[in-house]
């Protein structure tokens, strides 16, 4: 069985990574860049400080905590323990991918841009998606692209980002909670926010 696995997980990032495309190329190296999103990250603190006014002081925190909680569990509750080779460093895979960018952390699972840009996403959405419902579908749709750049320059795994994603999606709901609860308890002392 993980045999088969593997191999459907090989076939994908030969699928993916296999494209030849100066102009996707360029596109994928763009989309995995993380500076080129810091104009979306503001805009999402701003939208985060205008729902919650008084609030936004722990709205804000408890956003920026979820994405720091996700990349530190991605690598060491993850990378640092499977210590999954990357596909650029794995021997079996010498001359069969294309590394565009070079490879980067020795480890790929899980993808610390996919659970980071999950988190990013899906705390958007718990915290923002009824004032913005534009954000249900917007940001699902931007954590796949850079889902799919990482695979694409050969970066991970399919797997890897898969599972990235599912923990963003995990740290992000969590994170949603101890925001309501915070929030709950604030007004079950009558402490004014």
């Amino acid at each position: 069985m993980i045999d088969w696995l593997k191999q459907i997980d090989y076939n994908l990032l030969f699928l993916i990574n296999g494209a030849n495309n100066h102009l996707l190329d360029v596109i994928m190296i763009w989309i995995s860049s993380i500076g080129i999103w810091v104009p979306l990250y503001i805009l999402l603190l701003y939208f985060v400080v205008i729902k919650y006014k008084s609030k936004a002081w722990i709205a804000i925190p408890v956003f920026i905590l979820a994405i720091g909680l996700s990349d530190l569990i991605s690598v060491h509750l993850f990378k640092n323990v499977f210590e999954r080779l990357r596909p650029c460093y794995e021997p079996e895979l010498e001359g069969l991918i294309k590394n565009i960018v070079g490879c980067g952390g020795k480890f790929s699972f899980v993808s610390s841009h996919a659970s980071n840009s999950f988190t990013i996403a899906f705390m958007s959405i718990f915290l923002m998606g009824d004032r913005h419902k534009w954000l249900k579908w917007l940001m699902p749709l931007w954590g796949l692209s850079i889902m799919y750049s990482r695979v694409y320059l050969g970066k991970h795994y399919p797997s890897d980002v898969i599972a990235g994603a599912l923990l963003g999606i995990l740290v992000s709901w969590l994170m949603y909670m101890l925001f309501t609860y915070i929030l709950d308890y604030f007004s079950t002392k009558s402490i004014k926010i």
